[in-house]
């Protein structure tokens, strides 16, 4: 296929997964369930940081991690104490356990208290076409607080070849301004055509069967090759692509 019929056939696969049917089946139905915009980014944050495995398990775990701040992120992120955490202990998510989970909560809390919050943090820290630099900033932001080194493994770092794949999709969530309303795009301080995608197995697997990545490692470097392309099919909005990629290798088996 040339860059034309590339560009229609994933067009098509975008109308087809970027649809409000997606949201029952994925992760996102959970920052979806509140209104308020704190509670939002924070549901999606903790949401987005568990989520690598079974999507079932995924969205199972990120209810219950939901339950265990009363339903209520920000307010339990600003207003616990240490009895409150202790709810937390029990929490695990494959590798992520209660000890991660109360370190994350004080991280948090730390970001609002004296950061402005998640979407400060990345918006202060964007470049002219890139959101990498912020999440590398952004990590030691979260970890200026007292914390094991354990827990550091659960934020990656693009400055240290990471494609960060789950931060990626946690600023899509909150960046992206989608006509589907499937991502939610509260984040109005930056613009949706610096996001990037989302790569991992399923989306790198089909990206490079389509030609847009020749890079054989998921990594920061095969990202940025991913990127580019994306951004040649759609400059403004390249991260609606990712519905077509990760459509064609989880649903159809591309």
């Amino acid at each position: 296929m040339n860059l034309l019929e590339l560009k229609d056939f994933l067009d098509e696969k975008v109308a087809l997964y970027n649809h409000p049917n997606f949201i029952d089946s994925d992760p996102i139905q959970i920052p979806h369930r509140y209104q308020l915009k704190e509670d939002i980014e924070i549901s999606g944050f903790l949401v987005a940081t568990i989520s690598w495995g079974n999507r079932k398990m995924i969205i199972k775990n990120g209810i219950h991690f939901m339950e265990l701040l009363g339903d209520s992120p920000y307010d339990f992120v600003m207003h616990h104490g240490e009895r409150d955490l202790k709810k937390l202990e029990s929490f695990v998510h494959r590798t992520f356990n209660g000890t991660d989970g109360k370190t994350f909560i004080k991280g948090l809390q730390n970001l609002y208290s004296i950061h402005g919050g998640l979407e400060a943090v990345f918006s202060q820290n964007q470049t002219d076409n890139s959101l990498q630099p912020a999440i590398s900033q952004f990590k030691k932001a979260f970890f200026e607080i007292s914390h094991e080194l354990r827990t550091q493994k659960h934020i990656s770092d693009p400055m240290q070849n990471s494609a960060a794949k789950r931060l990626n999709m946690f600023l899509r969530w909150m960046v992206r301004q989608d006509p589907a309303g499937v991502d939610l795009g509260i984040w109005k301080s930056i613009a949706p055509a610096k996001l990037s995608c989302p790569l991992d197995v399923h989306s790198g697997n089909v990206a490079r069967k389509l030609g847009l990545l020749t890079r054989k490692q998921n990594d920061a470097k095969a990202l940025v090759e991913l990127d580019t392309q994306l951004r040649l099919l759609d400059p403004n909005d390249p991260v609606k692509y990712d519905f077509a990629l990760f459509g064609l290798g989880v649903f159809e088996g591309f």
